[in-house]
């Protein structure tokens, strides 16, 4: 099957490669319509490794996906062929203490599209388990189909902040998982979201949506912009997205006395924690890693109008350009958000 193949760092092919392709009784095959280009995939692109996940042998790339379900399994009920779906990427082991603690995205032996040695999906067709596919509604289009799973990072963000109505929000970084996060606290209850970055181009896409408030951090300091919308108060909840180490200087110097300090972003090096920061305000810290019963709420609020992604998509490219697409997104064009790959 013609696949997009990072055969080892910063070397991409398009060819055929042997994947498993057997419908189990309880699995679907799904033809894939749209492929998002996710930051993690090119971060294996770029450096060959994330953390302790390290491309060692050739790997499909691609884990935001949606497309047309084309064969279900012998005891698949709650899909058909012909139904419009996106799909989460990480397959948990459903008898695992994490699953059953309903904490399935920390399963230890989860197993995850483009994560090595775990193959993605830019690929004409994968065969995925009938319980982590979606059915998309008739008004949700393949494209936010596609933009279901970073969108589920910011859902899973908004809900570990525990956002009460009113609470004033703000984000570190206005990258595509920043805007998410943001779009999310907004649905989640926040009054306003104000967001951080260095990048005018950025802050202008974030800034179209009603609520949100870019905060150019080349004219000012973030704590003073918030001091500004909070009544020197501070932030009830501060989301970190960047994963830039330089962020967590002065970080609590943002949030409210009682407030909650959320961490995305992932750093690639050791960070300066102020302990006595978070212990004098009694700042609540939590953490995201991916995301876990999530997604049917996330394409619920996509479907409702509530939450409108299709600005954020700034680049369409088709599958047989596929390493021109990331090409481009190595190079952090100011002006992209999210790019995508057309299958058909």
């Amino acid at each position: 099957m013609l696949a997009l193949v990072l055969e080892r760092q910063h070397e991409l092919s398009m060819r055929e490669i042997d994947l498993p392709m057997q419908v189990g009784p309880d699995d679907v095959k799904i033809s894939l319509h749209t492929v998002g280009v996710c930051g993690s995939d090119v971060h294996y692109y770029t450096h060959g490794r994330i953390g302790n996940f390290i491309v060692k042998e050739p790997m499909v790339l691609g884990h935001e996906a949606a497309g047309t379900v084309v064969e279900v399994g012998s005891s698949v009920k709650t899909l058909k062929v012909g139904d419009r779906v996106c799909m989460e990427p990480g397959i948990p082991n459903l008898s695992s203490r994490a699953s059953k603690l309903g904490i399935y995205n920390v399963d230890p032996s989860v197993t995850f599209w483009a994560t090595p040695p775990v193959h993605g999906v830019l690929t004409p067709e994968v065969v995925h388990p009938a319980a982590f596919t979606y059915k998309l509604p008739d008004n949700v289009s393949f494209a936010e189909g596609a933009m279901v799973e970073p969108f589920a990072v910011g859902m899973q963000a908004a809900a570990r902040a525990r956002i009460a109505p009113g609470d004033v929000g703000a984000v570190i970084g206005a990258g595509p998982i920043g805007i998410m996060i943001a779009l999310a606290a907004l649905a989640g209850g926040c009054s306003k979201v104000l967001i951080s970055d260095f990048s005018k181009e950025k802050l202008a896409i974030a800034g179209r949506y009603d609520g949100i408030i870019p905060v150019d951090l080349g004219q000012e300091s973030y704590a003073s912009a918030i001091a500004r919308e909070t009544g020197d108060w501070g932030a009830d909840v501060v989301f970190e997205a960047s994963g830039n180490p330089k962020a967590y200087s002065g970080i609590f110097d943002l949030v409210r006395p009682g407030g909650a300090l959320v961490l995305v972003g992932l750093p690639v090096e050791p960070v300066t924690f102020d302990v006595p920061g978070a212990i004098a305000k009694e700042v609540r810290i939590e953490t995201v890693f991916r995301y876990a019963n999530i997604y049917d709420r996330a394409i619920a609020l996509i479907a409702s109008g509530k939450v409108d992604l299709k600005p954020l998509i700034t680049g369409t490219y088709p599958f047989r350009d596929s390493i021109a697409a990331f090409e481009r997104a190595e190079k952090a064009l100011p002006t992209d958000v999210k790019l995508q790959i057309l299958m058909d």
